[in-house]
């Protein structure tokens, strides 16, 4: 029963997920999925024992055990098969090459690794708890032995799970990020511009600015770039950072946040952006580049490292510090924003990519903003953790799909993809306008934790661009595939998954700032040449090794 239930969960396992899956990643998911199934076999088999219910022998068990294991090296072998046209399906939608056939073997050799781990270490607890149940068997009786053993076992095994392993895990990875932190991206050079934290007069220093903060504020168009696409007049766009080593403390961190926005001008300018970083400090250049040149250069955007550690674990380990963070900044920015003359001020806006709209939420839902009500957010990739989203997309409209919600027909909130669908809601949109964007294929979106135990809604009627119609929900299985999608997010080509392209960026910013005179007609010719000047720098990176 046990290899019964394996085979049938590895089978499920090598159905698409919501992105295309290298081979190695594959055979862990399909490692796990053999251990869990062949865990619920043997449970179920055990549980048919204690009933009392008599096994099958003889003749008719070894017909039965022929036709299982008949049936197990069909299926099997049916699912690793067409697991390669699978998978290529999903990559030819993303644009991606052809996985070739070669991967089989990755596939079986890491599942069974995998599987062979996990199953020694399962029979390693198995003994451990055998042998405490036989200990106090000796001084008890022996349901109660058995009972207080499991109950004492599992309760240790959970404190050092939650409390000495992660924390371990969390203290480990960041001193291997804080080293990271020193080290430069590719092609970054200290700056010299006054309106560039690092720069000449700042009050942060360059070495202090972190990794990120120094690829930043290194970065952007220039006044000539503008210039040229513009045909003149563009103003210098200023770029306001402050690192973990700034300051002690976060509250000293905004502080110089907003000593820096105010030497650089930052309020006079038409826009200021108050960007809340992803978990090593980083802000999107195909989000802060697009505005620049949607407003000419005439902006200030700022930022603040919480931490040095990657979303993927900051996720787990920092809600608390980019939340802190969040509200600590905008209080500090927008006390001193809102004393201002209203005629006299820039237009107010947040941004936050992944990790990073947690803390816009965070600012969203306070009070602060009631009596000065800042002009817009955006907000692309939002992970499961964030409760507004959460929020918003289970009392969508009805008729409106979970990958793309309608939220009271878009007066204050509106969602969009891939594809700009900004403008379908018909009711008139607010001065404070509110966007989020997300690719129905992106995992950090769309995995939660009830998806091992719950159909996630969109799993449910018409598919979001890029989820394979092939994928269906199985009870631990889709949960598991869906988790183990999110560390590749990053690795698609834009348009799908976690990358978020030029265009869209231009056109969230277009539909939240909405400025004045501004045609579909621009919006198309920018996104066009931000698009260009994307596959560039990219090239250019490749080019540089980074």
């Amino acid at each position: 029963m046990g290899l019964v239930f394996a085979a049938m969960f590895v089978s499920i396992s090598l159905l698409p997920s919501l992105l295309p899956r290298v081979p190695a990643v594959q055979g862990v998911a399909s490692g796990v999925s053999f251990i869990v199934g062949y865990g619920i076999g043997a449970a179920t088999h055990y549980v048919w024992n204690y009933l009392g219910i008599p096994d099958l022998k003889g003749r008719a068990r070894q017909i039965v055990v022929g036709l299982f294991l008949a049936w197990i090296a069909i299926n099997l072998s049916i699912g690793i098969w067409r697991w390669v046209g699978w998978q290529n399906e999903t990559r030819i939608a993303f644009g991606m090459e052809d996985l070739h056939p070669t991967a089989w073997p990755i596939v079986i050799g890491v599942g069974v690794l995998v599987a062979t781990l996990l199953l020694i270490v399962s029979r390693a607890l198995r003994t451990l708890f055998r042998w405490a149940g036989d200990t106090l068997d000796r001084w008890l009786p022996r349901r109660l032995a058995i009972t207080l053993a499991t109950g004492g076992l599992l309760l240790l095994l959970w404190l050092l799970a939650t409390g000495l392993l992660v924390q371990g895990f969390f203290t480990v990875s960041n001193a291997v990020f804080s080293v990271r932190d020193g080290e430069d991206k590719a092609g970054v050079e200290p700056v010299d511009s006054a309106l560039r934290s690092g720069g000449t007069g700042s009050l942060v220093a360059w070495e202090d600015l972190g990794r990120q903060g120094r690829s930043f504020v290194s970065s952007g168009p220039t006044t000539d770039e503008l210039d040229d696409w513009s045909g003149g007049g563009a103003t210098e766009p200023i770029r306001v950072y402050v690192g973990l080593k700034s300051a002690d403390t976060v509250e000293d961190r905004a502080r110089l946040l907003l000593d820096e926005l105010v030497r650089t001008g930052a309020f006079e300018r038409q826009a200021l952006v108050l960007g809340t970083t992803t978990g090593t400090g980083f802000l999107e250049p195909n989000a802060v580049d697009s505005l620049e040149f949607l407003f000419d250069g005439d902006t200030a955007i700022a930022g603040l490292q919480y931490s040095y550690l990657p979303s993927w674990i900051s996720l787990l380990a920092d809600q608390a510090a980019v939340k802190e963070a969040s509200l600590t900044v905008f209080r500090t920015v927008h006390d001193h924003w809102a004393a201002l003359p209203e005629d006299d001020r820039p237009e107010l806006y947040l941004y936050g990519l992944s990790l990073g709209s947690y803390g816009v939420e965070s600012v969203l839902g306070g009070i602060d903003i009631i009596n000065e009500p800042i002009d817009g957010a955006f907000m692309s990739g939002p992970p499961f953790v964030n409760p507004l989203h959460n929020e918003l997309t289970a009392g969508r409209d009805a008729g409106s799909p979970a990958w793309l919600p309608v939220v009271s027909d878009g007066r204050t909130v509106r969602f969009t993809g891939a594809e700009n669908t900004l403008s379908e809601p018909t009711a008139t949109w607010g001065e404070t306008r509110v966007v989020y964007l997300q690719h129905g294929s992106d995992p950090v979106v769309f995995f939660h934790p009830t998806a091992f135990y719950r159909e996630p809604a969109w799993l449910e009627g018409d598919r979001a661009p890029g989820v394979s119609d092939t994928m269906q929900w199985f009870p631990l299985i889709t949960g598991w595939q869906t988790l183990l999608d999110m560390p590749g997010a990053g690795s698609v080509p834009e348009g799908f998954g976690h990358m978020y392209s030029a265009t869209s960026n231009l056109e969230c910013w277009v539909a939240v700032t909405n400025p004045e005179g501004w045609t579909d007609a621009q919006t198309t010719a920018l996104a066009a040449h931000l698009e260009e000047r994307a596959a560039e720098q990219r090239s250019l990176l490749e080019q540089l090794g980074d």
